[in-house]
């Protein structure tokens, strides 16, 4: 017997735009009073597409609160689930089935409950799909693990080697080490150890296995803040003990990190736990050693790359409260922190942060919410603040601290534009000449340089010249773009990949087909016909391999080992590298052609960030931005470093077009495995929106990438005011709608940050 459906939450706009209210907590605490033990009913979530809880016995004996973590049978299958707040349904409980079991781990706080219904309820996802997000590590659930140790146990041996020596000094206080840490800390082989248990001096036990992270130390020795930092840092501390949304608006540069830190230690000493998203997993490792730097350990880390036992030990770490610390991606969100006391928003103009499959949810306005509810502050820190979170902080919503000079006084880049008209580079060649010379002349100074362009593998097109065909993917609608490194063709949708011939399939002709247009790896063609003595590296998510690699790699480039880095946005943000003193930018018209309302804020933020990787140092530094358009807007605003020019003209633009943040929008997505299905279904879609006077509709039209993954796509959009109950609105179109069926998919999208 299901229970209704979400808790009713209030009425808001896009999170970014208005901070909302926490709901109020739900009617269910009166469900586990007063009523006789055999006969105790509650609501329990199970982590599947369901809208609401199922009513459970919980048979006598059986403690459990809201939150708790049980087993409970479903048709033929048991499932992990949550005791829910929800009012169970009373009417036959002779009819229900008993709870299975109560796990042994703590149960998921008011908190992490009530953000389970808020983010349901605004994204419209039933229940069980975002308790599935918090439920994402089933072995966590499993009971404690254990490693093997040893400890001091009988008399000493008979024959005492220094090895043995440095083995039983680490013991000398009786506690259990682990074999494997003793060993490296001994700096023995691991038969020292075993002779030393065959001779009884030492015996076998088993411990719990250490946490991920040790406790971080808020008062550890540390650099002093400069003036600007440390009053930036007052104020952010000014909104602990309440919620509190803090923009720390600051140029690349300027210490933004440390700043923060200190809000991250005033919450640890209050007890709290932290959260920190970063929106790269390229930015963690570097990261992960400042954090260390300062509070004495790293933080827990938690992204996709993460082994899972690795996950499952820091989300019971998180559960018990044993992690005061987490550093990671937007998943992180959805741990189930006990005491968390502050989250920081890294880089929170970072479109990374927009998840765009499965649940679709934006991590920086979930972050705002997430902080409402548990009545804590939240930093929002970034050198190029959205335009969302620019018009918060104007309107008074979110309070701003500005950091305008960058650290120890270091000066920001001369940037300088490249009119590819007047002087463009030589034909085959990407490189203009005034780009190519100041390369040159860095190298001659033993500085580095940095060429960026956000373009993936060789090049974005390959085609036969001579029948004209182009390579494009089976499976959706865009060319495959070429990869020469590895060899092959490859789809940046699908992944669908195919080896480059050496002849057309088409015509069969051979020695004819031509790459079109650069990507890093044509770049760094011409670098090494250039620059042949320069040590060379290409920055790429697809080159990457391992963390440990990529880790290795940016370790080299700040240690010196690297001339030349080219790169795509990977390296356009966090990343500090003392000799850079030169970037150029190849195409910095290529985020204009995007087509959407946010290109030109993408490309204002993107080129803002890569420029700010020179000079960090201190010392003279350069950005040379290759642009057949130097009279754009965004790009003046770049070259002249007036920023508060941009943000005035890209905010009354958006007013008067009626985009966001100046109304709201949501997108849905049809699609199926036919055309002619998913153009119908939107159509007849489209035919049952509920009329409004307030509401504009557009569409059905297909998408701009019409084929993803086989499934053709057609898109609706709707536009209302900001004061509009998007949801009920939505919730009424959906109920009047015609099913999906067969392979029909309708996605919602609610404040949409693509329209592809």
């Amino acid at each position: 017997m299901q229970t209704g459906g979400p808790t009713s939450l209030p009425k808001g706009g896009q999170l970014s735009f208005d901070v909302l209210d926490a709901p109020a907590s739900g009617p269910a605490d009166d469900a586990f009073d007063g009523a006789p033990a055999a006969q105790r009913v509650v609501s329990v979530l199970i982590p599947l597409a369901v809208e609401g809880p199922y009513s459970y016995r919980a048979p006598r004996g059986m403690r459990i609160e809201p939150g708790s973590i049980v087993q409970v049978p479903l048709g033929t299958r048991s499932y992990i689930a949550a005791v829910w707040d929800d009012a169970p349904d009373l009417a036959d409980p002779d009819r229900l089935r008993d709870i299975e079991e109560v796990l042994d781990t703590p149960p998921l706080g008011a908190d992490t409950r009530r953000f389970v219904d808020w983010v349901a309820d605004y994204t419209l996802t039933p229940r069980g799909m975002i308790l599935r997000m918090v439920l994402r590590s089933p072995g966590a659930l499993a009971p404690e693990p254990t490693t093997t140790a040893v400890r001091l146990a009988g008399p000493l041996p008979e024959r005492l080697t220094p090895a043995r020596l440095r083995v039983l000094e680490l013991l000398s206080d009786h506690k259990p080490w682990a074999r494997s840490a003793l060993t490296a800390a001994a700096n023995v082989s691991s038969s020292v150890v075993a002779g030393l248990v065959d001779s009884g001096t030492l015996e076998v036990t088993e411990i719990a296995v250490p946490p991920v992270a040790g406790p971080p130390d808020p008062d550890h020795p540390h650099d002093p803040l400069t003036r600007e930092q440390a009053e930036a840092a007052r104020t952010i501390l000014e909104g602990f003990g309440r919620f509190s949304a803090t923009v720390l608006d600051g140029v690349t540069g300027s210490g933004k990190t440390e700043t923060y830190f200190e809000a991250v230690a005033e919450a640890l000493r209050r007890g709290k736990q932290v959260l920190i998203l970063l929106p790269e997993i390229a930015l963690t490792a570097d990261f992960l050693d400042r954090f260390a730097r300062r509070f004495g350990t790293r933080p827990a880390p938690w992204h996709s790359e993460l082994p899972p036992r690795i996950r499952e030990r820091v989300w019971r770490g998180v559960a018990s409260g044993e992690l005061r610390a987490v550093a990671g991606a937007r998943s992180a969100l959805f741990l189930p922190y006990p005491e968390l006391g502050l989250i920081v928003v890294d880089e929170e103009h970072d479109g990374a942060y927009k998840q765009d499959e499965g649940v679709t949810y934006h991590a920086r306005d979930m972050a705002v919410v997430r902080a409402s509810l548990g009545a804590f502050p939240v930093v929002l820190a970034s050198a190029t603040p959205s335009i969302e979170t620019r018009v918060n902080a104007d309107l008074g919503r979110y309070q701003r601290v500005e950091l305008p000079g960058r650290f120890r006084e270091a000066s920001l880049p001369e940037i300088g534009l490249v009119d590819l008209k007047t002087d463009p580079p030589e034909r085959g060649r990407w490189l203009a000449p005034r780009l190519v010379s100041a390369i040159g002349t860095t190298l001659a100074e033993k500085q580095q340089a940095l060429l960026f362009l956000n373009r993936r593998g060789y090049a974005p097109l390959t085609l036969c010249r001579h029948c004209g065909h182009r390579f494009q993917c089976p499976n959706c609608s865009t060319w495959l773009v070429e990869h020469r490194f590895r060899g092959v063709l490859a789809c940046h949708h699908c992944g669908h990949t195919e080896p480059r011939p050496k002849a057309c399939p088409e015509c069969g002709e051979a020695e004819t087909l031509v790459a079109c247009g650069p990507g890093v790896e044509r770049l760094a063609e011409e670098v090494a016909e250039r620059f042949p003595d320069a040590r060379t590296i290409v920055l790429s998510s697809d080159l990457l391999g391992s963390l440990d690699g990529m880790r290795q790699q940016l370790a080299a480039i700040a240690a010196g080992a690297v001339d030349i880095v080219i790169g795509t946005q990977l390296v356009a943000k966090g990343h500090n590298f003392p000799l850079l003193t030169l970037v150029g930018v190849v195409d910095a018209d290529l985020g204009f052609a995007h087509g959407d309302m946010r290109a030109a804020e993408r490309t204002f933020q993107i080129l803002s960030q890569v420029t700010g990787r020179a000079g960090r140092a201190g010392g003279k530094s350069l950005a040379l931005l290759q642009t057949y358009a130097p009279e754009h807007p965004v790009l003046q605003a770049i070259a002249s470093g007036d920023r508060e020019a941009f943000y005035a003209r890209e905010i009354a633009e958006r007013r008067e077009a009626r985009l966001p943040p100046f109304v709201r929008l949501a997108a849905l997505i049809i699609s199926a495995t036919e055309r002619a299905d998913a153009r119908e279904h939107a159509a007849a879609l489209r035919r049952t929106a509920p009329a409004g006077e307030d509401v504009l509709v557009l569409g059905p039209a297909e998408a701009p990438l019409a084929l993803v993954r086989g499934r053709y796509r057609y898109r609706l959009l709707v536009q209302v005011p900001r004061s509009f109950d998007l949801q009920s609105w939505l919730r009424q179109w959906l109920a009047a709608a015609p099913a999906p069926r067969g392979s029909l998919r309708v996605q919602i999208d609610i404040d949409p940050q693509s329209f592809l």
